[in-house]
């Protein structure tokens, strides 16, 4: 295993929380995190040695997603989408697996640049900075994203407690 490998490997928690952040479904967001793989992989000469390689990771997992919910609008839709029949048959289980859910469920209402921002700064510990680069976005919007997105959350999550 090279060193790019083996960073890369390293890198798949962070990876697979960020995914899970920007797809609604867990089977999604682990194909998301294949698809960036992969494009990492065949791509890995365009990494820059000495560079970050988790803002580079993060751009190609986002610019996946883009293409993926790209895809998907313009595909037309003749069953219910599997997240309806997620909770079925669902026990509730502990109290802390139900804030989980919450959470889950209170980012996922959130708009998509707002959870983009939240996640990248909030959840994966980001600076401002690199998540600004990684969104290709100007600073100020980043803040702005971040507050909006905060705010909705602890409202959500205020109505849920």
């Amino acid at each position: 295993m090279t060193g790019f490998e083996a960073d890369l490997l390293a890198l798949l928690p962070r990876l697979r929380r960020f995914a899970r952040a920007l797809a609604c479904d867990p089977a999604d967001a682990d194909d998301l995190c294949q698809v960036a793989l992969e494009k990492a992989l065949l791509g890995r000469a365009s990494w820059q040695p000495g560079t970050r390689m988790d803002s580079w990771m993060y751009r190609i997992m986002r610019n996946a997603w883009i293409d993926t919910t790209r895809s998907r609008s313009r595909a037309a839709q003749t069953f219910v989408a599997e997240e309806a029949g997620a909770m079925v048959g669902d026990d509730g289980g502990t109290e802390s697996r139900a804030l989980r859910r919450d959470i889950a469920a209170a980012m996922h209402a959130l708009p998509d640049e707002q959870r983009e921002a939240v996640a990248l700064v909030l959840v994966e510990g980001l600076a401002y900075r690199e998540a600004a680069e990684v969104l290709d976005i100007p600073m100020g919007t980043l803040t702005s994203r971040l507050v909006r997105g905060r705010q909705a959350l602890m409202a959500m999550l205020g109505e849920a407690a």
